[in-house]
């Protein structure tokens, strides 16, 4: 984990200067665009159980929210009952996906969002810890397929978030300087991310899976070096946020 810190809180940006020179909007995708982590976390507690670790929800928020499925695996190979992963991403994806095409719905305000991110010019993409075939079913669950210029995934870099590579491999690939990038993301391990990428970054705290922890959350993001924290997406084109 080390080597990744977020900056000093002295710089962060002023509330009202969010968009400011803004030329690329990179997203996370569940939590942010899906609210999907309470199928995401409830699916994996229940598949860890499935492999001999009985962990609390909190403890399963606490410990994966935010991080890709290579980690839980290597996770599940050191702490799991048979100390293996073999066969667990079946185990929990088969599960997952199911009630992703029954139950998954966008972040309100998502739309709203995006033609308005449009109207002004600035490009917007998926910089995901999930896997492709995730995102894949998932956008076409919210019948989003299409909807984004670009989809990254961690599955495309050495290193997974809080380590900036997705990050910067998608700034990189959109030709943006990271400066130029607004992350919006839900999770600690994104926020050090984007900051260790020295992108501005806003912590958001809209999903469903927030809801009763949403300040607590909040200032884990900031501590963790979110410029802001939002509790809707349409708080990010307020002109004044203050």
């Amino acid at each position: 984990m080390t080597g990744f810190a977020p900056p000093p809180s002295d710089a962060r940006l002023d509330r009202g200067s969010l968009l400011e020179g803004v030329e690329l909007v990179i997203f996370d995708f569940d939590g942010v665009i899906a609210d999907s982590e309470v199928i995401s976390l409830a699916t994996l507690q229940e598949a860890l159980v499935a492999f001999g670790i009985d962990l609390s929800a909190e403890d399963v928020r606490r410990a994966f929210l935010g991080t890709s499925l290579a980690r839980i695996e290597a996770y599940v190979a050191e702490t799991g009952a048979g100390r293996t992963s073999q066969g667990f991403a079946e185990t929990w994806q088969s599960s997952l996906f199911d009630r992703f095409r029954a139950e998954l719905a966008p972040v309100p305000q998502l739309p709203t969002l995006l033609e308005q991110l449009s109207a002004r010019g600035i490009r917007y993409c998926i910089a995901s810890s999930g896997t492709f075939e995730r995102l894949g079913v998932a956008l076409s669950a919210l019948n989003l397929t299409g909807q984004f210029e670009s989809i990254f995934s961690s599955e495309q870099v050495a290193r997974g978030k809080p380590a900036p590579d997705l990050f910067l491999f998608a700034a990189r690939e959109l030709g943006v300087p990271p400066e130029s990038c607004l992350v919006i993301e839900d999770s600690p391990y994104g926020i050090r991310a984007a900051k260790a990428a020295n992108m501005r970054c806003a912590g958001f705290v809209g999903g469903t899976h927030l809801h009763e922890i949403a300040e607590e959350h909040g200032d884990l993001l900031r501590q963790q070096g979110a410029d802001i924290v939002v509790a809707s997406l349409d708080a990010i084109l307020a002109k004044d946020l203050s």
